[in-house]
């Protein structure tokens, strides 16, 4: 049997499109199938499906839709009832919304040719606007921006990839349409100016950027991002580096990630997380004096050579003398660490606060920290994080996101009722356009979910998570992680992973989406907590 909602839902079962009922349980279904095996409450489902409307049999009502929808999909048993309500049971073959994400990942690690084609492949699997049937119903319009933030973002990804194989002449004239359609995606603006630029048609690659800045200027009040700029000045000065490279390039140099640890038995977790983001790790100790410095820094070494067997390029460091933060900090500073990872479960961090060796090295190290609780977790499932608002630090998204794209899984945002001025649809609905946001900038798969405040919300939000990342922020070296959270980690079935941002500025198009994301129609209202204290 195959479900599909990238266009009309369908349900077709060996070649025959399925009965599916009345407009309600057609409803049902696709707000399920948006929420693929995950649990939905009734309660939610109520809500979703009659809004404010909700008869006073609203229960009974569901539950005989519910029966009505099962004897459709019969034989099939897709259909479960998991306390406390209900969820769809399907592979990747069976939902092609599934199948789409899957195809999406596998492009992100191949080569420009054969990424061009497996997103084609994926691009071909939406057979007109998502739920395009449904659009009147409640739940749908956010699902619906959902659906096509994600197709329009493949296209993206599938016009680099062309770009990246020299298609450039080809591709102007399949961008000139997709600009008009969406005037204020940049990415799409400078796809159309390296396009046009490559095709020996400069003063219309300029023209384009003209255009651009005037459509942000007069609509949002922005100007272009740092990087449209900096194209249009490379393309006025002619820099080489916008042709086409006729090998392959090579990867771009990244930045270390450092880890500091008192012993190397728990660092195969932090490994686990450091590795996929950048190409260089940084092993440190910190040592106490009464520890053998020569022992310590030989296992060291060891560690290093069965890094370096695997593939990957590692540096290492033991540190023991009146202040080995010190020392450590030079080391990051001089390697460009830009992520800092400490094993929060060892003597380096005490009582939720940092000893006074990792003390000195916090202090000194401009980089983002993660402090992370190690525990063997799912080996897949979401990257989760909570989202707190439109004043929320981004810092520990942005982490959560490049850790989601790299282990090409997908993005959790837990949104909470905890405001009650602002109401479950309000919450839910600037959580959707947070998830969105998220979203346009990395270009992953985003899954927003509103969950109870507090610890056990977060739980079950996260009880299917590969990993969980919680915002610090930076009072919690005087005040500790916070017993909440720690209780967080304590229970979460995943590692946890601690962020304390580094005070820089987020990426400038996180800041410019941000400010578009609180100016929406007055639903968002500074402080919504993310519950988690």
């Amino acid at each position: 049997m195959e479900f599909r909602i990238l266009g009309p839902l369908e349900v077709v079962d060996r070649g025959r499109t399925l009965a599916l009922g009345g407009p309600r349980q057609r409803a049902l279904l696709a707000l399920l199938l948006t929420r693929a095996n995950r649990v939905v409450s009734r309660d939610e489902l109520i809500d979703e499906l009659w809004d404010e409307d909700a008869p006073d049999g609203a229960r009974n009502a569901l539950q005989y839709h519910v029966s009505r929808l099962r004897k459709a999909l019969a034989p099939s048993d897709a259909l479960v009832t998991r306390e406390p309500g209900y969820m769809i049971r399907v592979s990747d073959e069976e939902l092609d919304l599934l199948r789409f994400e899957r195809l999406r990942a596998a492009a992100g690690t191949a080569p420009a040719d054969e990424a061009a084609r497996t997103l084609r492949r994926a691009l071909d699997l939406w057979r007109g606007p998502p739920l395009g049937d449904l659009a009147h119903e409640p739940f749908a319009q956010t699902e619906i921006a959902r659906l096509e933030e994600l197709h329009v973002t493949a296209l993206e990804q599938r016009i680099d990839a062309d770009l990246e194989s020299g298609r450039d002449a080809e591709l102007v004239a399949e961008l000139e349409p997709l600009v008009h359609e969406h005037p204020l995606r940049e990415r799409l603006r400078a796809q159309l100016m390296l396009a046009l630029y490559r095709s020996g048609r400069q003063a219309e690659a300029l023209d384009v950027y003209r255009q651009t800045r005037e459509a942000l200027i007069g609509q949002l009040g922005l100007e272009p991002s740092r990087s449209l700029q900096e194209l249009e000045r490379a393309i006025l000065r002619h820099d080489p580096g916008l042709l086409p490279d006729d090998d392959a390039a090579p990867a771009p140099e990244r930045s270390a990630v450092m880890i500091v640890a008192d012993a190397v038995s728990p660092l195969d977790v932090l490994l686990a997380i450091a590795e996929p983001l950048r190409r260089e790790l940084i092993i440190v100790r910190l040592l106490d004096e009464a520890v053998n410095l020569r022992t310590a820094t030989a296992d060291l070494r060891d560690r290093r050579h069965s890094l370096r067997e695997r593939g990957v390029s590692a540096r290492v460091a033991a540190y023991v003398a009146g202040n080995p933060g010190d020392e450590a900090a030079r080391f990051a500073a001089e390697h460009h660490a830009d992520l800092l990872l400490v094993d929060a479960t060892s003597d380096l961090l005490a009582d939720g606060r940092p000893s006074r060796r990792l003390d000195v090295l916090l202090e000194r190290v401009p980089c983002d920290v993660g402090l992370l609780v190690s525990k063997t977790g799912p080996a897949s499932g979401p990257v989760v994080t909570p989202f707190g608002g439109v004043e929320h630090d981004w810092s520990a998204i942005e982490i959560a996101a490049r850790l989601a794209g790299a282990f090409r899984t997908s993005l959790r945002l837990l949104g909470t009722e905890a405001d009650p001025a602002l109401g479950r649809r309000d919450a839910s609905r600037l959580l959707a356009r947070a998830s969105l946001v998220v979203q346009q900038v990395v270009g992953i798969v985003t899954e927003p979910m509103l969950v109870p405040a507090g610890r056990e919300g977060v739980l079950d939000g996260a009880r299917d998570a590969r990993l969980l990342v919680i915002g610090l922020s930076e009072r919690w070296r005087t005040e500790g992680i916070g017993s909440t959270r720690l209780s967080v980690a304590e229970g979460a079935n995943a590692p946890t992973l601690f962020v304390r941002g580094s005070g820089r500025t987020p990426s400038e198009t996180m800041t410019r989406f941000t400010w578009t994301l609180g100016s929406q129609d007055g639903a968002t209202r500074p402080g919504q907590e993310t519950g988690v204290e």
